[in-house]
């Protein structure tokens, strides 16, 4: 009997009484199996071979049994094939040497034979997807067109992104003209990962929140919108999940997107998060992942509650956190979370 897959379901209609479940981040520092690995690579070497980026993106799924398996790569592959010199520094993160500042800078992001330059992620989602049992989802990803911008603008993290928004703000030709840019690029990144296994497709904007809901609906979601459609159009059996963290502020623009799914931070509760986006998608989220630090007891309190919060809702529940796993996060209380989420009895 074929096994079914329960997060591709969900995203197409089907309801589970225990949802589907997998955690942004999921492969990553806080299991030892990848901290192993990592004693061995740099960051970018394990992202840019495909034997390694599957062995990793299989560790959460062989230990846990996530019902989804994300691709082990970075969101910044796509600004370094357009040309960016990317580096990660330990304690610092990713850093750009030479961040863009003018529009001479923008003019030299190059999408001409981008495909060609990512083609390790490519062959990475279809070594995975050819490794992962038949009820397990393969999730392909990008960043956001502005969460990309801002690394590339600012150089690194940032705390108050001066420089992104002085360019948007002073010289929005050169900014509009960036974006459209980064629209195209992930259009063939995106392509790239379907033909070649990705059987849904998430779409993380870490910085959507840094933004009044004026400027957003101004500035940022007509591009978020164009990628959208464009991927929906040319993949429209391809769910598709958007997660713009801190957006509870204009989760009624959203509404307006054609996507399947709506990643939800811990800043609001699924219920309100479904009567702002009026039911219309998958809600996916949210506990807070500093969740995972405290006792049993407190988990699954918390556990239970954004359960009976996902029961509730229109269209259906993927559990998740609010945002990434953090790295110094106890195995066992992943464990421990699994077990309130797969006992039935937690009503």
């Amino acid at each position: 009997m074929k096994k079914e897959k329960k997060l591709l379901n969900t995203l197409k209609g089907k309801k589970y009484d225990i949802p589907p479940v997998w955690m942004m981040r999921q492969a990553g520092r806080y299991m030892p199996q990848y901290r192993k690995i990592r004693e061995k690579y740099d960051f970018m070497t394990m992202c840019k071979t495909p034997e390694i980026a599957c062995e990793i993106t299989l560790q959460p799924i062989d230990e846990f049994g996530m019902d989804g398996a994300i691709l082990f790569s970075d969101i910044l592959t796509v600004p370094e094939a357009m040309g960016m010199k990317l580096e990660f520094l330990e304690g610092k993160g990713p850093v750009f040497e030479s961040p863009l500042r003018t529009r001479e800078d923008i003019e030299k992001l190059s999408i001409e034979g981008i495909e060609e330059r990512l083609s390790y992620v490519f062959d990475a989602v279809k070594l995975i997807r050819m490794s992962l049992d038949e009820d397990k989802t393969l999730i392909g990803f990008a960043g956001a067109p502005i969460t990309l911008a801002a690394y590339m603008v600012e150089g690194s993290s940032s705390r108050n992104y001066v420089y992104l928004k002085s360019l948007m703000y002073n010289d929005t030709r050169s900014f509009n003209l960036m974006m459209e840019k980064l629209v195209n690029a992930l259009i063939v990144y995106y392509k790239g990962q379907v033909e070649n296994g990705a059987e849904v497709l998430m779409l993380f904007d870490t910085f959507a929140g840094i933004f009044s809901p004026a400027d957003y609906k101004r500035y940022v979601f007509p591009f978020v919108k164009k990628l959208v459609e464009n991927l929906k159009n040319n993949h429209p059996e391809t769910p598709l999940i958007y997660f713009p963290k801190g957006a509870g502020g204009f989760y009624n623009l959203l509404t307006e997107l054609n996507v399947d799914g709506m990643g939800i931070d811990w800043f609001s509760s699924l219920t309100d998060a479904d009567q702002k986006l009026e039911g219309k998608f998958v809600l996916q989220g949210n506990l807070d992942p500093v969740v995972l630090f405290a006792d049993y007891q407190v988990i699954e309190r918390e556990t239970k509650r954004v359960l009976e919060e996902g029961r509730k809702l229109k269209k259906g529940h993927i559990f998740n956190l609010g945002h990434g796993i953090l790295p110094q996060t106890p195995v066992d209380s992943v464990k421990k979370m699994l077990g309130v989420i797969r006992a039935r009895n937690f009503s």
